[in-house]
């Protein structure tokens, strides 16, 4: 990825505004909303808006609960180049996955480190290990839960999951670089072409949506329903019929 801007050189314009939608200060927000949730503790974690042409994404290795708009990247997406690079600040390891994401049509992509995805990523291993199933193609599936409306019947495809729907989300394995997952997490989003997230096992959760609204409301919804999955195994209660 090309760097062409850097911050102070004029490009701090696309970060500057007092509107509280405005990318570099939705982003910042939602940093802090995450962060209460336990989504993006010790820096983890990150958060990416594009809007028109431009990408706005969370830095590497800060503190999301104290970001600020002057801490936001900004790249352009057809280029993949940088407008705006905050000189002291990492890009996001995360950026290869976004850009996955957007490349198919997405408004947003939210990566949390979740510990309700973690443990969902768990169950399932032991679950494959169990009845001696491949670890590596296991998917988390569950249905008749009511918050499995939350979640879109998939990309181009009118409406919502129903109730009777089974909700599946891929799982991939973890690498020691957040970037060298970026192949498999396109191949599960070939796979599982009306999936809006692919869980990382032993890691956390890619979430997106067509606006950073709807992929804040789809990553709520996976969350209640992965917490609501650990529940369930913890009594004993099945996530399909």
């Amino acid at each position: 990825m090309d760097v062409q801007g850097s911050a102070g050189d004029g490009m701090d314009q696309l970060i500057l505004s007092s509107d509280p939608e405005h990318p570099a200060n939705h982003i910042c927000t939602l940093c802090r909303g995450f962060y209460a949730f336990g989504w993006v503790t010790g820096t983890g974690g990150g958060v990416s808006i594009k809007d028109g042409a431009h990408i706005f994404i969370a830095p590497s290795g800060v503190q999301k609960e104290l970001m600020q708009p002057r801490d936001i990247f900004v790249m352009e997406h057809s280029t993949r180049t940088y407008l705006r690079k905050p000189p002291v600040l990492k890009p996001s390891a995360c950026t290869p996955l976004f850009l996955a994401a957007f490349d198919r049509g997405a408004g947003s992509c939210i990566h949390t480190h979740s510990q309700w995805a973690v443990l969902v990523t768990l169950l399932v291993e032991r679950d494959a290990l169990a009845a001696g199933e491949a670890v590596a193609t296991s998917c988390f599936e569950i249905e008749q839960i009511e918050q499995i409306k939350g979640m879109p019947k998939g990309r181009g495809k009118e409406g919502m999951l129903g109730y009777f729907d089974r909700l599946r989300v891929p799982i991939i394995e973890n690498t020691a670089h957040e970037e060298d997952l970026t192949h498999s997490l396109e191949a599960a989003m070939e796979q599982y072409p009306d999936t809006y997230a692919v869980l990382v096992r032993r890691h956390g959760v890619y979430v997106w949506g067509d606006s950073v609204q709807k992929a804040k409301t789809q990553a709520e919804s996976l969350d209640y329903i992965f917490r609501l999955a650990v529940e369930m195994r913890r009594l004993d209660l099945p996530w399909t019929q």
